[in-house]
């Protein structure tokens, strides 16, 4: 007879608090070399007293709810890499290395937050659009946000501590996994095969599809082992267990529902529900919230855009179903890495402020916020979205490169007056270098020590520069990771730094000025060296950055540049490319090519990241008869030219390769 569901938490005055207490003291009793815990948020140095507690923290908690030690490790991987953060909550209230939920503050505000003024569909032909987005009301929160409580009532343990102590944190996580498994009227067996149900659970999946994606890859994990250095110092490892079969049956006895069946375009490796953005009319002759199209039949769909959300999961789905609102073609959850699609491949988004962008690319919202710092995101939601990139990059022949899969902030404006208004996120938080180990294309130098190209790679953790401006305007953030390095006017940290003549302002290292930053992944054609330091050419400028031997925030890198034609004192520079004026057939009215305030001198060479036909899509009405795609004679080469990339006229450059 299977075991029932009964609750673990034991009756009060009972011996719970005292074994929770000699739980966690256990592990330090282990190597009692160890020390005292650290003070909060001060990271702990990787070597001597700190290495081991965590693990064994893992191991304490394991032992006390009779949870398999590979199992708690996986899961807790898969939420938060073990990572602390410190004691700060994820994107949506999630704390600690096994992400325990309390997301009523994080659900307070739920609005869908700005982190520019732009018009997000880009087509000066059609009147701006600036819809205003307010806060959903929220009665009550669903489970997944709330397993924090749920484990405080399992063990006893309070939530602040819960919130704040890794190793309490680590207990909790192994209640609720052990009660799930209960649930499900399984043993608590020692054999990992036997919990897939139970992980299944854990996730906070409603439903049967985004429950078994999660459970497969906290499976996944399980195959292949994982080891790394937390961030505060301390070596967790995980054995890889490749001949491992879980019992994947369990999944039926989870009770949670199957989703319909719906025609989605999505891989069948992660979960995703089909969820409408509405294509219909309203007021005067207005519709919204995208357009219907042809891709890639009438256009190829060259680049895929990551953003943030700047709200929460629920918010954000009411305001993509709402027609006077803006849309994009996919959001992923947090908690989970459930994708829900808006928008079909086909039909063109309104997303990305340019509308150029909008017409050849995928918009990929993920759930989270620019301007926190230690609003992290999780491993369920990189790896979810990670195999979407995948899919849809191999579906549409699209390169994998930070060309191609490209951030907000590196759409370009499409007109000058549109330049200060475009948005910056995802910012400088999100993990570039992470997600494109994803992808399976990590960054590596690809040339000689001496190379004219190099590929900015700092080290993500150890690389903090100093932002400001994240809660109130001047503050100074808190110290977090970021894949983003600072630029210089000289070889010297107290130089001025770069100014970006588009946005009219002077830099600042305010988390939202794109002025003067390069991003992990990114490709420039190098200028000078000095030293420790390295210049790139960068928005018409020599802008240098700290490149120290040891410490590497760039390495070499080999490719095709452009550079003015022989005779070209300068060129300009483009925000979109759009067909010559004789390409538009009667009815299509001409759109205007206009640069830049921006140029390249002659000397300078910029990164390229692809050729480009002039393309326009004109689409103004509500019904498709009068749609059609311009194709021009002109070529442009899409390249780096500072933070966001630009567009160059083919017939104003030459083409050249660098680096071998």
């Amino acid at each position: 007879m299977r075991g029932s569901a009964t609750d673990p938490r034991p009756a009060p005055g009972s011996r719970r608090t005292r074994r929770t207490a000699v739980a966690v003291a256990s592990a330090a009793l282990l190597f009692p070399l160890l020390g005292a815990a650290p003070s909060q948020g001060a990271p702990e140095s990787a070597t001597g007293s700190s290495t081991g507690r965590l693990q064994h923290a893992f191991a304490g908690a394991a032992a006390e709810y009779h949870v398999p030690q590979s199992v708690l490790l996986a899961v807790s991987y898969l939420q938060s890499r073990w990572n602390t953060h410190h004691g700060a909550p994820s994107v949506i209230g999630g704390y600690g290395p096994m992400h325990l939920t309390d997301a009523r503050a994080a659900l307070a505000a739920t609005e869908h937050l700005s982190t520019g003024s732009e018009d997000a569909r880009g087509d000066s032909s059609r009147p701006a659009l600036h819809p205003r987005a307010t806060a959903p009301k929220e009665s009550a929160l669903p489970a997944r946000l709330k397993t924090l409580t749920k484990a405080a009532e399992l063990t006893g343990i309070p939530v602040g501590e819960l919130r704040t102590d890794p190793a309490k944190n680590v207990v909790g996580g192994a209640a609720l996994l052990a009660a799930a498994q209960k649930q499900l009227g399984e043993p608590l067996s020692a054999d990992p095969a036997d919990w897939y149900g139970a992980v299944a659970r854990f996730s906070g999946a409603d439903d049967t599809a985004t429950a078994a994606a999660y459970a497969n890859d906290v499976y996944d994990v399980l195959h292949t082992g994982e080891e790394r250095t937390t961030d505060d110092g301390q070596l967790v490892a995980l054995a890889a267990q490749p001949g491992l079969k879980a019992d994947t049956s369990l999944l039926k006895r989870t009770g949670l529902r199957t989703p319909p069946a719906g025609d989605t375009e999505c891989p069948r490796s992660v979960s995703c529900e089909w969820i409408p953005a509405p294509y219909s009319q309203f007021g005067n002759d207005d519709y919204g919230n995208h357009d219907l199209g042809d891709r890639p039949g009438s256009q190829a769909i060259k680049y895929i855009v990551i953003h943030d959300t700047e709200g929460t999961w629920d918010g954000v789905l009411n305001l993509v179903q709402d027609p006077t609102y803006v849309s994009w073609n996919y959001t992923i959850r947090s908690t989970d890495g459930l994708i829900a699609q808006h928008v079909k491949a086909k039909d063109v988004a309104w997303h990305a402020g340019n509308w150029d962008i909008n017409a050849r690319s995928v918009g990929i919202e993920h759930e989270g916020f620019l301007v926190d710092p230690d609003a992290w995101y999780t491993e369920a939601m990189y790896r979810s979205s990670a195999r979407l990139v995948r899919y849809l990059a191999h579906r549409y022949d699209i390169p994998l490169d930070r060309q191609h899969i490209l951030g907000h902030d590196n759409v370009p404006g499409p007109t000058t007056s549109t330049i200060p208004g475009m948005h910056t996120d995802p910012g400088p938080y999100w993990d570039w270098a992470h997600y494109f180990q994803l992808l399976g294309r990590p960054f590596h130098p690809t040339a000689g020590p001496r190379s004219g190209m190099v590929t900015i790679l700092p080290d993500y953790a150890d690389n903090q520069p100093v932002y400001s401006s994240c809660k109130t305007k001047g503050d100074t953030c808190p110290a977090h990771g970021s894949s983003e390095v600072r630029l210089y006017s000289d070889h010297d940290v107290n130089a001025p730094l770069i100014k970006d003549i588009g946005l009219g302002t002077s830099p600042t290292d305010g988390v939202n000025d794109l002025s003067s930053r390069v991003s992990t992944g990114q490709q420039y054609a190098v200028a000078d060296r000095w030293g420790d330091w390295t210049a790139i050419w960068y928005l018409g400028q020599k802008a240098w950055f700290e490149n120290p031997r040891g410490q590497r925030t760039a390495v070499p890198a080999s490719g095709l540049v452009v550079t003015p034609r022989d005779g070209l004192a300068s060129v300009p520079v483009y925000g979109r490319a759009y067909p010559e004026k004789e390409a538009y057939p009667a009815g299509v009215p001409a759109q205007s090519v206009v640069p830049l305030p921006y140029t390249i001198p002659a000397g300078q060479r910029y990164a390229v990241g692809d050729e480009v036909p002039g393309e326009y899509y004109y689409a103004v009405t509500f019904t498709t008869d009068s749609h059609r795609v311009v194709i021009g004679q002109d070529l442009y080469y899409e390249i780096q030219y500072g933070h966001r990339v630009e567009f160059v006229r083919a017939a104003d450059v030459r083409l050249e390769t660098s680096g071998h």
